[in-house]
């Protein structure tokens, strides 16, 4: 009996009872099911985070004024302003892993034109690299130039949402608003960029040159910054960036072998790489304990062929007596179980599928981030293999069984 024969003859076996077959898989369907969803919503979950970091700029290395000091076995930030914008010149001009950098300081404050006021969530003095870093262009206008930062000019470029609340559809370009009562004017409007991992509008934002932030809005001379966002020119050289600016900023900042650095240096992809192990470990273990219920219906399925045989026991014994060898019989009823337990990884993949599209529309409708649709195909396609595996683990024992009954006692069985 080829494998085509007892395919056919294994389907037609199943179709006699439909609704028993039907229940036989449900926990197999169930469990395939289960296994993508959680997996394709923790891949999602994955990009999701993925993304946001790309959204942050280009490959970003971030350098902290203030190092680390270790006293009693525990480390704890040195906050001293140590970093300056001489600092951010010179990691673009020495250090040839960095494409662009650029220096932040940050304040808040309300922006006031006409009658309308308005209170961004993020007012940056920034550098003419920022987007550059950032890979964030803009839309409208035009970004703040390297003679804006010499003469600190008062201008300033707005995010989206700021030019939404204070001019609804109006061009903001050119126009004067007021920041803590300092006339500025609108050079340009950030393209859109929507929320943040966390929800949080990274289109409501104000940037200014950070001269004039320093010397207009904080009134200081010093020369320190809050932060410099570098970019490397590609995603392999980050590590290298990193190590660069830290070599260079050690002999800037004259800093004696052995002795802690008063700054810090890190890349987004530690990061980024950190909470993708996270939700690599939640999503396998989510993904683990889905499978649990592929074991249950293994067992149903074990259960089902054990009553299948018993049923058909006259029929293995007529079989036996025309010609029927016991493997020809094993190799049948361990078809059948697999033909079960693969029907039921194919609908449960599917079900998985529509679940994963709809829980992520369900989160995108109640929350403000933008959850990536990703079916993990290749999830899926383990997930039935080991359906089919499960089939024939658990269909052995009864296809065995019939393979070893007696012709005779099968021909008398009633």
């Amino acid at each position: 009996m080829n494998f085509l024969v007892t395919l056919r003859v294994a389907l037609r076996a199943l179709a006699k009872n439909k609704m028993r077959a039907g229940l036989t898989i449900l926990g197999v369907v169930i469990g395939i099911a289960a296994v993508t969803t959680m997996v394709s919503l923790g891949q999602s979950a994955t990009d999701m985070i993925q993304g946001e970091f790309q959204s942050l700029g280009t490959n970003i290395v971030l350098v902290f004024p203030g190092g680390a000091s270790r006293r009693g076995g525990r480390s704890r930030a040195n906050a001293n302003p140590t970093l300056t914008d001489a600092d951010c010149t010179a990691i673009v001009d020495s250090c040839p892993s960095i494409l662009d950098a650029s220096p932040i300081l940050g304040a808040s404050g309300q922006i006031v034109y006409g009658n309308l006021n308005w209170s961004p969530r993020d007012l940056f003095g920034v550098g003419p690299g920022y987007t550059v870093v950032r890979n964030w262009p803009v839309d409208l206008g035009s970004f703040i130039s390297e003679r804006d930062i010499s003469s600190a000019a008062q201008v300033c470029v707005i995010g989206r949402r700021v030019a939404k609340e204070l001019f609804q559809t109006m061009n903001p370009v050119g126009e004067s608003v007021r920041i803590r009562n300092i006339p500025f004017r609108i050079v340009g409007v950030f393209e859109e960029k929507g929320a943040n991992i966390v929800g949080e509008d990274e289109d409501d934002i104000v940037v200014v040159p950070f001269t004039t932030m320093r010397q207009r809005i904080y009134q200081s001379k010093f020369k320190n910054v809050h932060v410099v966002f570098a970019s490397a020119r590609a995603p392999e050289l980050m590590d290298k960036a990193e190590n660069e600016i830290h070599q260079l900023l050690l002999e800037r900042h004259k800093i004696a072998p052995g002795l802690p650095a008063d700054f810090s240096v890190q890349n987004t992809k530690q990061f980024a790489n950190a909470l993708g192990k996270v939700t690599g470990i939640l999503t396998m273990l989510l993904a683990s304990i889905a499978a649990i219920s592929l074991l249950v219906g293994g067992v149903g399925i074990m259960n089902i062929m054990l009553v299948s045989v018993t049923e058909r026991t006259r029929e293995i014994g007529i079989r036996m007596a025309v010609g029927a060898r016991g493997r020809d019989i094993l190799r049948q009823f361990l078809v059948e179980s697999i033909v079960l337990s693969m029907i039921g990884g194919l609908i449960g993949f599917s079900l998985g599928c529509a679940a994963s599209i709809g829980v992520t529309s369900v989160i995108n409708n109640f929350s403000s981030s933008e959850w990536p649709v990703t079916i993990s195909v290749k999830a899926g396609l383990v997930a039935v293999a080991f359906s089919a595996v499960v089939g024939m683990f658990f269909g052995y024992y009864p296809a065995r069984r019939a393979s070893k009954l007696d012709p005779i006692d099968a021909l008398r069985y009633e």
